[in-house]
């Protein structure tokens, strides 16, 4: 009794329905990240999506498809269109801002699969990167 009350406890704690983090985001920014004009920067250690996450929903209401080149960021307003380049190799590429995260504190960003694969991502699973707002 006592472990299935934990675990139905555990549920109602779950951020939401298909991504963690989809009901934590209702486009109500602190002030001083609302928005971030065009050329603002921010350096940190990037990751990618599991391709599970495939056909889930987004914390922006759109459907993750991992083809896409998609991102998620803490704060940056969805539909944001992000720079990504790849400190370690020089790759880059743009992304749009569709979603909330990553949950690491050591990252600053989670780009799609398909990102992923042209920022030379894939197998080593994090890079140091550079993002830029355009």
């Amino acid at each position: 009794m006592a472990l299935s009350s934990l675990l139905l406890g555990a549920c109602a704690f779950h951020p939401g329905p298909d991504r963690p983090g989809y009901d934590r985001d209702m486009g109500q920014y602190p002030e001083a990240t609302r928005s971030r004009s065009s050329g603002f920067e921010e350096q940190g250690k990037i990751s990618y999506y599991a391709e599970k996450f495939h056909g889930r929903r987004t914390a922006s209401g759109a459907i993750f498809n991992k083809n896409a080149m998609t991102a998620a960021h803490r704060s940056l307003p969805f539909r944001t269109k992000v720079e990504v380049t790849n400190l370690d190799n020089g790759k880059s590429v743009v992304v749009e801002i569709n979603d909330r995260g990553p949950y690491s504190e050591d990252r600053i960003l989670d780009v799609s699969p398909a990102a992923a694969r042209k920022l030379g991502l894939l197998g080593k699973g994090t890079a140091n990167a550079k993002l830029v707002v355009q």
